[in-house]
């Protein structure tokens, strides 16, 4: 196959540097768009404007750079693959537009292992139903800036969607107070400390048991060799929007 060009916005960040290691190990020829210089291993740009078009481009910035982004995929017809999270209502608004464009690969958590935990926690609320409290517990190192996590808020969509005709379970951050837990809530619960690259837990609590999805994240590596295969994906892929429920065939499964 000929070698395709991957563009990495935020090239010189742990999450950039982490994707160029993975996409060349894949074959892909690199790009990247950062503020400060980069290391000489590949062609770092300060601005997208700057940047020459690239065959997809892989976003792990800041929501501040989604407008260049957009901006750089529509001159140059570029799939882009964005894993920043934070977006406003607008900026997502401004994403679905791209997509009818180019192809858009969008997801708040790039890990594989998530997407699992995801379907599984979507299963098991309509396997176990009413009859089980759900409570989403996340971890993360102490620099993390938003609480709860994206990852946490996706795991809460799931699991709240997961039964349709049933009235759908409101989000409780923390707990405080005396308050006796009511039935349809989902308790989300946000931890901050040391170094931890990603935690999430869905309980389920019944009657005498309970049931755990667990996931750990050991080492960011994993969510970059996820943002490289959803841009090997999105390589094949007509203009529309995307996730990991595609890439892996989940949605087809259910």
């Amino acid at each position: 196959m000929e070698q395709k060009t991957l563009l990495i916005v935020g090239s010189e960040g742990r999450m950039g540097r982490q994707i160029a290691l993975e996409a060349g190990k894949q074959g892909y020829s690199l790009l990247g768009v950062d503020r400060v210089p980069g290391s000489g291993a590949f062609p770092v740009y300060d601005s997208l404007d700057k940047a020459p078009a690239a065959d997809v481009l892989v976003d792990f910035s800041s929501p501040a750079c989604l407008d260049g982004i957009l901006a750089y995929a529509r001159r140059h017809r570029v799939p882009c693959v964005l894993a920043t999270t934070g977006y406003t209502d607008a900026q997502r608004a401004d994403v679905e537009a791209l997509a009818k464009d180019v192809p858009v690969f969008r997801s708040a958590n790039m890990s594989v292992g998530i997407a699992v935990t995801r379907y599984l926690a979507r299963k098991a609320r309509q396997m176990l139903g009413e009859a089980f409290d759900v409570e989403i517990i996340e971890t993360h190192h102490r620099q993390k800036v938003d609480a709860p996590s994206g990852t946490a808020m996706m795991l809460y969509e799931a699991v709240r969607d997961a039964c349709p005709g049933v009235e759908p379970l409101e989000a409780v951050y923390g707990r405080q107070g005396n308050a006796r837990r009511e039935v349809q809530e989902i308790g989300i619960h946000a931890v901050r400390g040391g170094t931890v690259a990603g935690e999430h837990e869905v309980r389920f609590f019944g009657n005498m048991e309970r049931v755990t999805i667990h996931h750990s994240a050991e080492d960011r590596a994993v969510f970059a060799v996820g943002a490289v295969r959803a841009a090997t994906f999105l390589l094949a892929q007509s203009a529309g929007m995307y996730d990991m429920d595609d890439m892996l065939g989940i949605r087809t499964a259910e």
